[in-house]
């Protein structure tokens, strides 16, 4: 089944491109199905590169996918025009009163700043306070799984001493929940970022299930609540190139960054990446709708008074 984008959104056509099924809204008024409602909060600064890798990552389930992008009011993107905004994007003022069946919050590029210093981050914890009652399922991703670590569990991060960056292997734990099913022992995913929750902390809180985790970079993976919310430290909607653009950025710019880990062949940048990490990605998010999400979800939405006795 599609992913229900609206009709003139610049990706759509990678996508169709791509053989990854989409749908317009004129298309999606004549079909007779309630489609998974999903809010994306896109934080990054590049949000167009960020769309297409995360409906990429949700076109691979038979359920029909209706997205919202959201984008936070108190914060001016430098990086993406405002027509683009305008036209693709909602805030949480207008769908505050709606409720969706999983919503995404990305990563964002402020991890070196104290979570208070970032300009929207009261806008952000009234967002991660509202998902409580109006999403069935959030993930959190990257430094949004770092915020949310922080605002619900009062879990401190603290700055790595050189960037994580790269593939890393990860060993499946818990392997019984469903988010994991059909997982590999161990697998690889991608980080990219300098700071980290102590993987302890994250053990010692007993709210918490850990389910992937890795010697080297530390948590990729943990939930809470049964699934309403799902903690992803690293980045596993990144596609082929997204490590190599971020490397050879980072060196035109005479910044210190080592070459990605496990990523290039014989670690030579002037090769092409291997994509290893996009069929354990894709049973994530596909684990996710399906058993979190489209399973767990009442059928009308509108009709739910809230969400706390899920």
């Amino acid at each position: 089944m599609p992913v229900k984008i609206q009709s003139n959104l610049p990706v759509k056509e990678i996508l169709e491109r791509e053989n990854i099924f989409v749908m317009d809204e004129n298309r999606a008024l004549h079909q007779d199905i309630r489609p998974i409602h999903i809010a994306i909060l896109n934080l990054m600064p590049l949000k167009e590169e960020t769309e297409l890798q995360l409906l990429r990552s949700l076109s691979n389930t038979p359920l029909q996918i209706d997205v919202t992008f959201l984008a936070v009011a108190s914060h001016e993107a430098k990086n993406t025009s405002v027509s683009h905004l305008n036209k693709f994007y909602q805030t949480f003022s207008d769908v505050r009163e709606r409720k969706f069946d999983g919503m995404i919050i990305t990563g964002a590029p402020v991890e070196q700043m104290e979570f208070e210093e970032v300009d929207y981050w009261q806008e952000l914890v009234e967002i991660m306070d509202w998902t409580d009652e109006h999403v069935t399922s959030t993930i959190y991703l990257c430094w949004a799984a770092q915020a949310g670590l922080y605002h619900h569990y009062g879990l401190q991060k603290r700055k790595l001493e050189g960037k994580m960056f790269g593939l890393f292997w990860h060993k499946v734990l818990n392997r019984k929940i469903p988010l994991v099913r059909g997982f590999d022992d161990m697998f690889l995913a991608p980080h990219s970022r300098h700071t980290e929750v102590p993987i302890e902390a994250i053990h010692a809180c007993k709210e918490l299930t850990v389910l992937a985790e890795s010697d080297e970079a530390g948590l990729f993976l943990a939930m809470a609540e049964e699934g309403r919310r799902i903690f992803v430290m690293g980045h596993p909607e990144y596609d082929r190139i997204t490590l190599d653009g971020e490397y050879k950025r980072d060196v035109s710019k005479n910044l210190p960054i080592e070459i990605p880990k496990n990523y290039y062949p014989d670690n030579d940048p002037a090769c092409k990446p291997l994509l290893m990490w996009r069929a354990h990605a894709n049973n994530l998010y596909t684990n996710w709708l399906n058993y979190y999400v489209y399973q767990t979800t009442p059928y009308d939405l509108q009709g739910t008074p809230d969400f706390t006795s899920i």
